[in-house]
């Protein structure tokens, strides 16, 4: 994944290539920043990289090269999103989009009744919002003490992302223009076509997981409590697809999104051989196993989702 990301690249700099080649490279960059976001960056901050910690430590760090901040993902993803699943006003994946109604708790606008229609461009800018979102979400977990986590951004925190950002900048955009004859026009389109691609590419991923027919919203009572155990909720708000395996090879096994939610500290090769196991003991239990028989039936079930959001 990282040699997809890297190696395009790498050809682009050597300045020996017509430019609809470089936007060929361009696609291709998006596609390993998906991968390298899916399959490396997420299961290192996870911890299940690797049983070796520095080397999780290590390949974590592969969020900057697609421009991300690794505190930020960590408390955005592994904290909020992993603890308060599908839960409006804390899970910041399907709260507080505007343009978009991802939950029913999200004040509804008339423009949601064509989101369906509108959102998997929006999707595509997932991964270049990185580049003033993790300022704002900083500052934002850093101020705002009534919401979870309670968890600052240190001086060396801010310096950490001011300067993870100026490297990135340096690395996707001066190298560039710098060591080719790209003009700033074509460099802006094959930067653009890139983010796009990878955006579509991670946002569908994730939005099959929670916001498909079956995955439930939960809402809290008065005093902030779920009726629900943990697990339990995980299973009520989660949902697979099944996809051939080359597909989920490229993905990080999150089309077992379910096996991930209940075990995120486990690798994601194991997922495949946990699923028959973690689905016959919620059938034992009369729990819910959300699981899609292919990808395109979860993106058809995503987008009625998105049209049902959108008329409520």
């Amino acid at each position: 994944m990282l040699g997809l990301l890297l190696l395009p690249y790498g050809l682009i700099l050597t300045n020996q290539f017509p430019p609809w080649a470089c936007l060929g490279f361009a696609v291709a960059m998006g596609l390993g920043t998906a991968g390298v976001g899916m399959a490396v960056m997420h299961d290192a901050n996870h911890g299940s990289f690797s049983s070796v910690s520095w080397i999780n430590t290590l390949f974590s760090g592969s969020l900057y090269l697609v421009g991300g901040n690794v505190l930020n993902w960590k408390i955005q993803h592994n904290t909020l999103h992993h603890t308060y699943t599908n839960i409006h006003d804390v899970d910041e994946d399907i709260t507080g989009k505007f343009l978009l109604r991802l939950s029913p708790g999200d004040p509804h606008r008339k423009i949601h009744c064509y989101q369906h229609l509108y959102a998997f461009f929006l999707y595509g800018l997932m991964t270049l919002s990185f580049l003033v979102k993790d300022f704002r979400q900083a500052y934002k977990y850093t101020h705002q003490k009534d919401k979870k986590p309670n968890q600052a951004f240190s001086r060396l925190d801010i310096g950490i992302l001011i300067s993870g950002k100026a490297l990135y900048l340096v690395f996707i955009a001066v190298l560039p223009l710098l060591m080719t004859d790209l003009s700033f026009g074509k460099w802006l389109l094959g930067f653009l076509v890139m983010h796009l691609t990878a955006g579509v590419v991670l946002s569908t991923i994730f939005q099959l997981a929670h916001v498909v027919e079956g995955a439930r919203h939960p809402v809290p009572d008065t005093q902030g409590q779920l009726e629900t155990s943990w697990a339990i909720h995980q299973l009520q708000t989660t949902a697979n697809f099944q996809c051939p395996v080359a597909l989920s090879w490229f993905i990080g096994g999150l089309d077992y999104q379910i096996e991930h939610h209940l075990f995120p500290t486990i690798s994601h090769i194991h997922y495949r051989a946990l699923a028959p196991i973690v689905q016959q003991t919620a059938q034992e239990y009369a729990l819910p196993y959300n699981r899609k028989p292919s990808f395109f039936y979860a993106l058809r079930s995503h987008i009625r989702m998105l049209r049902g959001l959108g008329e409520k």
